[in-house]
């Protein structure tokens, strides 16, 4: 009898964890919600000041990121084995890839791909004039930048260390302070040290999924409002959400292989199909030409931006300094749940392959997103056929989405099966999102099993409430901005994790146990 009180008695969440990072969101959430403006004004003060303190540590930071998973791609560690060599892996590569793209660039890419270069175009880097056709060039190859190698290496940084912990190690605990005792000792570890680095990992997480949930959601509201012919209110976004949310949820609480790689796979066919489409009834000799200007654009300045600071222009500065200081901020805040989630399906693949299909899957997505996107905008704009510029500055980018689409000789059609990507994009981050944070709360033995179904739900309703309390109140801002700052110590953290790789690799002489010496066994693994 004693035994099953005693685990009725035991919590499926670590609540040390899992109850300070909820109360520390609830008490942000509450002060935004009553100074709004004021909580603001702070944030962008706090965060003005280390633009202007470390903008070159940020630039500098993504760079070397870089030469860390090149360096872990092309070493001896490269050939080591996240689980049994013997096995095949968990996903055939189409698979793999798919759910990496899902992950890596989210219903984001759709905006940034279609928008983003107007930003730049109306306040552009190198001394451009404001509007130019050179800079709106700059602007559709800043775009791709934004997902090139610094974004996809700070998402999988952290994977090497979890995926060795969780598949070869077999720890229990997919946890950061897990993957750092081999740095810091039993403990630190097991003390308020470990404590800590967990705490802020699902505050970043929690805030982060808050902030995706409420920015993704009006890239489908104003499309669907356009479509209907009606307002955007709060009410509709309201509706909207929860649709959104009902999706995510039920992926979730099937799993990843009736879920997350379903919608993933499905999602590729669409997004390919509605390239073809835009290119058979759009400008598709202009965007082909026009996709490689800017390739060729961004190969040319690749270096200019990634370690642009302009510094020489003491009275201010450009769009894309701040913007790419925050943008790697904020992908920071990301890393370890995009590392989590990588080292979770990467089941039975090398370190390399890991590093290299996250490098490079997402990225040559984003670029054709953007190059499709991106050079169907500008030619309404070239073209006079649409003031994308005068709509941005005035309007907002949201609000361009359908006025753009709607140029085409399809508007209803395309609008359509734009907001259905974007939404099951949307979905399969959210997803990803609910499934890792449960992961992580979990105190299952995580390298035997799955986080409890019902856990997952938990998550989902949690990241909805923060989401829609602070859209309700107009709150995303700060909490944007709240999640680039809080990029600053995850940053430190994902530094750690990498040299808790390597240490961990050195100290099981990984590279020459746990690499493939034959051909696969018969078993494909699908737990």
């Amino acid at each position: 009898m004693d035994v099953p009180k005693q685990q009725k008695k035991k919590s499926y969440v670590e609540k040390k964890i899992v109850i300070p990072s909820i109360v520390i969101i609830a008490i942000i959430s509450t002060l935004f919600a009553m100074y709004t403006s004021e909580s603001m004004e702070l944030l962008d003060n706090i965060f003005n000041t280390l633009v202007d303190t470390f903008k070159w540590g940020y630039l500098w930071y993504a760079f070397l990121i870089v030469m860390a998973a090149l360096f872990f791609s092309f070493s001896k560690y490269g050939n080591v084995v996240l689980g049994d060599p013997a096995k095949k892996p968990r996903y055939n590569l189409f698979e793999y890839a798919s759910i990496l793209v899902a992950m890596g660039l989210g219903s984001t890419v759709m905006r940034t791909g279609l928008t983003q270069w107007s930003e730049v175009a109306n306040d552009p880097p190198f001394g451009l004039d404001a509007g130019s056709m050179e800079a709106i060039l700059a602007g559709n190859s800043y775009s791709m930048f934004l997902w090139t190698f610094q974004t996809f290496a700070v998402f999988v940084m952290v994977a090497p260390a979890m995926g060795y912990l969780l598949y070869v190690r077999k720890k229990p605990r997919m946890r950061i302070s897990e993957a750092c005792r081999v740095i810091f000792g039993d403990k630190f570890t097991d003390g308020i040290g470990g404590i800590i680095l967990d705490i802020l990992f699902l505050v970043s997480i929690l805030a982060g999924a808050a902030v995706t949930l409420g920015l993704g959601t009006p890239i489908v509201t104003y499309n669907l409002a356009e479509l209907l012919n009606i307002e955007v209110t709060f009410p509709f976004t309201l509706i909207v959400t929860l649709v959104w949310v009902l999706g995510f949820s039920i992926s979730a609480y099937v799993g990843i292989d009736k879920g997350i790689k379903r919608l993933s796979t499905l999602n590729m066919y669409l997004a390919g199909a509605f390239a073809v489409l835009i290119l058979f009834i759009g400008p598709g000799i202009f965007i082909m030409n026009f996709f490689s200007d800017s390739l060729r654009y961004l190969f040319s300045n690749y270096i200019n931006f990634s370690l642009y600071t302009n510094s020489l222009d003491l009275e201010g500065g450009t769009h894309i300094e701040s913007h790419t200081v925050f943008w790697f901020a904020y992908n920071a805040t990301w890393a370890m749940l995009h590392g989590v989630f990588a080292a979770i399906v990467s089941k039975g693949r090398t370190i390399k392959e890991m590093i290299l299909t996250y490098l490079l899957a997402p990225m040559l997505l984003s670029w054709i997103a953007t190059g499709v996107l991106g050079g169907l905008s500008i030619h309404r704009q070239v073209t006079d056929t649409l003031p994308v510029l005068e709509i941005v500055q005035n309007q907002g980018l949201e609000q361009s989405i359908p006025a753009i689409l709607g140029t085409l000789p399809l508007p209803a059609l395309t609008m359509i099966l734009f907001t259905i990507i974007a939404t099951v994009f949307l979905i399969t981050t959210l997803d990803s999102t609910t499934y890792t944070v449960a992961t992580y709360m979990s105190n299952q033995d995580m390298s035997k099993s799955n986080p409890y179904k019902s856990l997952r739900i938990l998550v989902a309703v949690l990241i909805t409430i923060l989401a829609l309390t602070l859209m309700s109140v107009g709150g995303l801002s700060p909490l944007e901005v709240l999640s680039g700052l809080m990029g600053i110590p995850i940053i430190i953290i994902q530094i750690l994790t990498v040299f808790a790789a390597k240490k961990m690799m050195d100290e099981d002489r990984a590279w020459v146990k746990n690499v493939r010496k034959a051909r696969y066994s018969t078993t494909h693994q699908k737990d």
